[in-house]
């Protein structure tokens, strides 16, 4: 039979339990008025609608452990042999609730921030340039001051142990020593956190910006800047993910800094006999029948003539990357299609027929034929075949009658 003692605590355990369960309920309805309250006047204030989205949650976590912990204490006395731990866990997840509120403001913080300016990213102006690099650097400084909230909320759990708390003694009476050993073994972490800080407040890139890396290997649009490490979505929707670093110590090109608009080219081999007038008029044609050229730039260029083949380049500019993309495309789905139509604009190989048996290449030069390759190189005296022998791979052991004669050389 249990004694007096235990039959009291027992009834003051169950007598603070019913206590706790109705404060929490009062408290947690509490927080449910107060979000309703604040959302009705967040119709007229886009600050407090932010407060109620955000802090919803842990307003009312930490309205039902606050009223927890004053049920606990006006219902028990301290002699209770569960008052202890109690009190203890109750500390820690209030410590935990208010963690959790502070977090919210952070975000209604950053909200407001980002909310004060407009733009987008399809159309670089000034404000939305703006716009992107305060956004920015916003979410830089919000992850920033989040893991210092969550660090301070860690820490005052720890120091909420006795144990913990010596030891937190000794170690600020050894810091030197441990900032020193933390720096040797946090130098790149602390690099990349840096470099994260750099880029965003450096404005060399920023969320939204089309950048192009490891020389034309990849190309994508920038998600998301961390203090460490930076996302680019590229253009097949992969994403890759790069240290901070790389944006600092590696060259890349940001082809959206000042303005979304691009130039590329498109370049073919064609025939000598192609009609260049006739094929500008096909990218003219081409340019003005796509949504995808901007208007500014489109000119057909001869660029070079050599090897046989006249090199052709298109020059056609967009709006934006992935525009200029499907515009080259269409340019030069394009022309091929309108070189297959023409036919003679195509690309030939021209052969020459070589005979060695009369030492002469059989390709129509006038109204005569051209002499052999070896002999044709010079002026055709003596002296021009000695040059050309160290051309010839014949040497010109046994020439022809005529031609040696031509020379006053007959056979020996």
């Amino acid at each position: 039979m249990p004694d007096d003692t235990e039959l009291e605590s027992a009834t003051n355990l169950a007598v603070t339990l019913a206590w706790v369960a109705g404060a929490i309920v009062i408290a947690y309805l509490l927080g449910v008025v107060l979000t309703w309250v604040l959302r009705r006047i967040g119709r007229r204030a886009d600050v407090i609608d932010d407060v109620a989205t955000f802090s919803r949650l842990p307003v009312r976590a930490t309205l039902t452990v606050f009223a927890a912990s004053i049920a606990v204490q006006r219902t028990s006395s301290d002699a209770d042999p569960w008052r202890g731990w109690v009190d203890h866990t109750l500390l820690i997840v209030n410590i935990a609730t208010l963690t959790w509120l502070m977090v919210s403001f952070v975000q209604v913080a950053e909200r407001r921030a980002i909310a004060r300016f407009a733009g987008g990213d399809d159309e670089i102006t000034d404000a939305d340039r703006r716009w992107r690099r305060v956004r920015t650097q916003v979410t830089v400084l919000r992850r920033l001051a989040i893991a210092v909230v969550v660090v301070l909320g860690v820490a005052a759990i720890l120091m909420t142990f006795p144990s913990f708390s010596d030891i937190g003694t000794t170690l600020f009476a050894s810091a030197g020593v441990l900032s020193v050993v933390a720096g040797l073994a946090a130098q790149t972490s602390l690099g990349a956190v840096f470099a994260g800080m750099q880029i965003a407040f450096s404005g060399a890139v920023r969320v939204g910006d089309v950048v192009e890396l490891e020389e034309a290997r990849w190309w994508g649009r920038i998600e998301e800047i961390t203090l460490t490490y930076v996302v680019v979505r590229l253009w097949d929707e992969r994403r890759l993910v790069l240290p901070s670093t790389y944006f600092t110590t590696t060259p890349f090109e940001n082809w959206t800094r000042n303005a979304t608009e691009i130039m590329g080219t498109v370049e073919f081999d064609v025939d000598f006999r192609v009609p260049l007038h006739e094929m500008r008029a096909e990218v003219d044609r081409l340019l003005a029948q796509s949504d995808q050229w901007d208007g500014r730039r489109g000119v057909l260029q001869v660029t070079n003539a050599i090897g046989g083949v006249v090199r052709v380049r298109i020059v056609v500019s967009a709006p934006n990357a992935g525009a200029l993309f499907d515009l080259r495309c269409l340019v030069r789905e394009g022309l091929v299609d309108w070189l297959h139509r023409t036919g003679g604009a195509l690309p030939m190989q021209r052969l020459v027929q070589y005979d060695p048996d009369s030492e002469t290449v059989h390709r129509r030069h006038g109204d005569g034929e051209t002499p052999r390759v070896g002999a044709s190189l010079f002026s055709g005296s003596p002296h021009a075949d000695e040059r050309a022998s160290l051309f010839d791979e014949r040497q010109f052991e046994e020439p022809a009658d005529d031609y040696a004669a031509s020379n006053g050389r007959g056979r020996g």
